[in-house]
C-alpha cells in the first residue's frame, strides 16, 4: 500500500463549542493516507481573555503534532511573557520550547508513547491566538473588503530569500526546492536533523521553530477564520474556501459539519496528487459585540447565525478591540 491506503478512512472526528466570544466547529479525518499525522488544539477559554486554536501538521510521523497539540498552549499560558501582556514573545518561546523539551529524556519517552516512530519527528504549525493582551497590531484595510479572504499566515518556502539566506548560512543547500534535497520546508519544529549546528542559536539553524507572529485587530466586518492543514490548502486556495463556507454559513449553523463538508469536497476519487492528505481543519466564528450594527442586523443576528466571512489559513475575525495572533 506505501504512503496509501487502498481505500480512504472517511471517519470523521468533530467537535464543536463556543464562549461569549466566539463558537468554533473542527473536525479531523485520515483520508487516503496510511497513518493519521495532523493534530489539533482548541480552547476556547484558555484562561479568562484568551482563546486558543492550533492546527498541527506532522510529517515523517505523529509523534510532534501529538505534542505540541499537548504542550504548546500549556507553554504560552506559563509563560513569564504572557503575564507581562506580550503573546507575541510567549508564543515565540513556546514554539522554541517545544525543540527544547522534546530534546530531554523526558521528551523522548513522551515522544515514543505518542508516535510510532522516533527516528523521524517532525511537525508544522499553523494556530490563532485571540486576546486583548496584544502588543501593537496591523489594522486592516478601510477599503478591504468583506468577501475578500484575508492571509495571516505564508508558507516558508526554501526559497524565500529570508529563509534560503538562513539555510546557507547555517551551512545547508537547497535542491529541486527541498533543503539538503529533502525536506520542502524551512520552519518546522522537530526535525532536529537539521538544527545540529552547535554554533548557531535555535532561530539561525538550517530549519528554525521560530514562528511569524502576526498580530491582527479585528473590525467589525470580521466575522470567521479558517485553521487547516495542506490537506485542504493543497485543494482549494483561500477565497475558494471563504466563498464555500460563506455559501454553507448561509444555511447550515453547525460548523463542525461544515468542515466535513469541505473534507468530502476536497477527497480525491482515487489515491495520488491532491486530495489524499489527511485533513484538518478548525473554522472559528466571531460573535458580534452587543449593540454593534443596525437594529436590522441585530434583530437579524438573532434569529440567525453569522454568514459573512474574510478568513484564510489563519485568517482574521470580529471584535471591536480584541486582536488575533497567528503563528506559523
Amino acid at each position: 500500500m506505501g504512503v496509501y491506503l487502498s481505500t480512504p478512512k472517511t471517519e470523521k472526528f468533530s467537535e464543536d463549542g463556543e464562549n461569549d466570544r466566539l463558537r468554533f466547529g473542527l473536525s479531523s479525518m485520515q483520508g487516503w493516507r496510511a497513518t493519521m499525522e495532523d493534530a489539533h488544539a482548541a480552547y476556547p477559554d484558555l484562561d479568562s481573555m484568551t482563546s486558543f486554536f492550533g492546527v498541527y501538521d506532522g510529517h515523517g510521523g505523529q509523534a510532534v503534532s501529538k505534542f505540541c497539540a499537548k504542550y504548546l498552549h500549556q507553554q504560552v499560558l506559563q509563560h513569564e511573557a504572557y503575564s507581562a501582556g506580550d503573546i507575541g514573545t510567549s508564543l515565540q518561546k513556546s514554539f522554541l520550547r517545544m525543540d527544547e523539551m522534546m530534546r530531554g529524556q523526558r521528551g523522548w519517552r513522551e515522544l515514543a508513547v505518542l508516535g510510532d516512530k522516533i527516528d523521524q519527528v517532525s511537525g508544522l504549525i499553523e494556530g490563532l491566538i485571540w486576546s486583548p493582551r496584544s502588543g501593537e497590531a496591523n489594522n486592516h484595510f478601510d477599503d478591504w473588503s468583506s468577501e475578500e479572504a484575508y492571509n495571516l499566515s505564508k508558507d516558508h518556502k526554501p526559497e524565500l530569500e529570508l529563509e534560503k539566506d538562513r539555510i546557507l548560512k547555517a551551512g545547508g543547500f537547497i535542491q529541486v526546492g527541498r533543503i539538503n534535497g529533502s525536506l520542502n520546508l524551512a520552519r518546522a519544529i522537530g526535525d532536529v536533523e537539521f538544527k545540529q549546528n552547535k554554533t548557531l542559536p535555535a532561530e539561525k539553524q538550517i530549519v528554525t521553530a521560530n514562528p511569524d507572529i502576526n498580530a491582527v485587530e479585528l473590525c467589525d466586518d470580521d466575522e470567521f477564520l479558517v485553521l487547516a492543514c495542506d490537506g485542504i490548502w493543497d485543494c482549494m486556495s483561500s477565497q475558494q474556501l471563504v466563498d464555500y463556507v460563506r455559501e454553507q454559513l448561509s444555511s447550515e449553523t453547525k460548523l463542525s459539519a461544515i468542515c466535513e463538508r469541505v473534507f468530502d469536497k476536497c477527497l480525491a476519487p482515487t489515491a495520488g496528487g491532491e486530495g489524499c492528505d489527511n485533513m484538518t481543519m478548525i473554522l472559528v466564528q466571531f460573535k458580534r459585540p452587543v449593540g454593534s450594527g443596525t437594529l436590522e442586523e441585530q434583530q437579524e443576528q438573532q434569529l440567525l447565525t453569522d454568514q459573512t466571512a474574510t478568513t484564510d489559513k489563519s485568517a482574521s475575525g470580529s471584535g471591536s478591540g480584541p486582536e488575533s495572533e497567528s503563528g506559523s
